[in-house]
């Protein structure tokens, strides 16, 4: 597929499905906000692309304002209240499917609610979601990659309690691409939404009829649990580099190594593009990063670690940058962490641009789809370890650890973007990518994200942790990083391994560029 960046002035969309990226430019169209035209996308993401994210699961965003705010918003639902160390007793893990699963409060419609108490927005819920629920209703053809995961996946989930057969195995065996999924329950439930509000869903008549649904299943989650979830607004986490100030969201998130990877590379001397200083040394910054991650961010009530510190502390930058050997491998691997995602982003003609990202974990999350409301609810709680204390340990009220983190730069000349992509440990190695590729080499933006990826370790449908790279780069890449230590995987051409990236640029004179990823169903919509 050759793409070519988009460009427009008025108002833009990217996202991995076209179908949403023409919902929120609609909404646009009709006077909305970016983050109006954000949560169309959102609803409608929960619609086409069920297998990867929804309304049962949660919602981060990182919004640049037209007066230079950046802020963001955190839809992040805790462990039940039930959630403890009895609950699991006799198991080593949390499952990661099934009602056990089903852990932790769905945040994601708590952050629409957030970011749409902005008072620049005017339009009715019911028109955002308008699309959506129209989609859901008259349905909407299977997509190939979509196909793929309910046939991979289908035995597992088939078994598990809900509706998950019923709507997406119908006829008795997995959808195919170009069947018709339709979901009239998810429709009501967002016709529900519409008319009584997002709060309906945390303290209103859905929240009876959701945690009656989960109750029957299994699952903890509560009435009582849902009522005292709220989305938390926050400061994002912040970095300089030469050129530009970078924005993720902190804690529980990983934010903090997405940044720490490109603060650690400023740092060093890579010449070109997709050479092997460049790749090799995204990989190694990746490592370092990882490391402090993987001790370190979590939920902040539960540790005192402070990122931005570090982030803010040049001297220790350059101590962490100084331990990248520029023609050697550290050692890996380290544990890896999961999960499956959608990023878009939005950017109206106010000026105002958003970075959105949301996630249910794993393919369809935990398996169980509340048969009332047509909800495929989350498994983000299965990353708990069952342990008394120390880092993700489970506890009521815990938030766990999150891969899901929306980017965004600001540049000295002006410029504003927006990007990010699906893919667990994916997620900070192709923003690295395709930023550095766009930031600091001067390549094209859709290019930056058409060209060939890499990715260091597991990333959804994946369990290996090699150093999984795509063809299409110069031939004596592979072998300098293979001779360098790098544990190379050639995986082929433009695979859904690398994730569905996208990234919208706003310039100083309001002008808009966009661009999609080749390996998803996506698009930019502008006018």
């Amino acid at each position: 597929m050759n793409l070519v960046t988009i460009s427009g002035r008025h108002g833009m969309v990217t996202a991995p499905h076209y179908l949403a990226a023409e919902a929120g430019l609609g909404v646009l169209r009709d006077g909305g906000t970016a983050v109006e035209a954000t949560v169309a996308v959102s609803a409608m993401l929960a619609v086409v692309y069920p297998h990867m994210t929804g309304i049962g699961g949660d919602g981060f965003w990182v919004i640049a304002e037209p007066d230079g705010r950046v802020h963001g918003i955190q839809g992040c639902g805790s462990a039940a209240a039930k959630a403890d160390l009895a609950l699991y007793d006799g198991l080593d893990a949390v499952p990661f499917r099934g009602p056990l699963a089903a852990n932790t409060v769905a945040g994601t419609l708590s952050g629409w609610a957030a970011a749409l108490a902005d008072p620049a927005g005017a339009l009715p819920l019911g028109r955002l979601l308008r699309d959506a629920i129209a989609q859901a209703e008259t349905g909407v053809p299977v997509t190939a990659g979509g196909a793929a995961i309910a046939a991979a996946k289908g035995a597992e989930l088939r078994i598990q309690p809900g509706a998950y057969a019923a709507i997406f195995e119908p006829d008795g065996r997995p959808l195919r691409t170009g069947d018709i999924l339709r979901q009239p329950a998810l429709a009501a439930t967002l016709r529900t939404l519409a008319a009584e509000g997002l709060a309906s869903f945390y303290r209103g008549s859905l929240a009876g009829r959701v945690a009656a649904d989960l109750a029957a299943l299994g699952s903890p989650v509560t009435a009582a649990d849902l009522h005292a979830h709220a989305a938390t607004r926050i400061a994002p986490l912040r970095a300089r580099i030469g050129g530009a100030d970078l924005f993720n969201s902190p804690p529980p998130t990983q934010g903090f190594a997405s940044l720490l990877i490109l603060a650690l590379f400023d740092r060093l001397q890579a010449e070109g593009a997709d050479q092997f200083a460049h790749v090799h040394g995204l990989i190694e910054a990746t490592k370092q990063a990882f490391l402090l991650r993987d001790r370190h961010v979590g939920d902040p009530a539960y540790h005192d670690f402070d990122g931005q510190a570090l982030l803010d502390d040049g001297a220790a930058l350059d101590a962490l940058a100084a331990q990248i050997d520029p023609a050697a491998a550290l050692p890996w691997p380290q544990p890896p962490q999961w999960g499956d995602t959608c990023w878009f982003g939005a950017a109206d003609g106010q000026g105002r641009v958003v970075s959105a990202i949301q996630s249910t974990y794993f393919e369809f999350g935990s398996g169980l789809v509340l048969p009332d409301t047509g909800i495929i609810w989350q498994n983000r709680g299965s990353s708990f370890r069952l342990a008394a204390d120390g880092w993700n340990a489970l506890r009521p009220g815990r938030k766990p650890f999150h891969t899901l983190n929306p980017a965004l730069a600001r540049f000295d000349d002006g410029r504003t973007m927006a990007y990010g992509t699906m893919g667990g440990e994916g997620q900070p190695q192709t923003q690295a990518a395709l930023f550095t590729r766009y930031a600091r080499y001067g390549v094209d933006l859709q290019t930056a994200i058409s060209r060939p990826r890499w990715l260091l370790g597991r990333t959804w449908g994946d369990a290996s942790t090699t150093l999984k790279i795509e063809d299409g780069f110069d031939d004596s890449l592979y072998a300098a990083l293979a001779a360098a230590g790098h544990d190379v995987e050639r995986v082929g051409a433009l695979t859904a391994t690398m994730g569905h990236a996208g990234a919208i640029v706003r310039h100083a004179d309001g002008r808009l560029d966009g661009a999609t990823d080749p390996r998803s169903d996506g698009g930019v919509a502008t006018w």
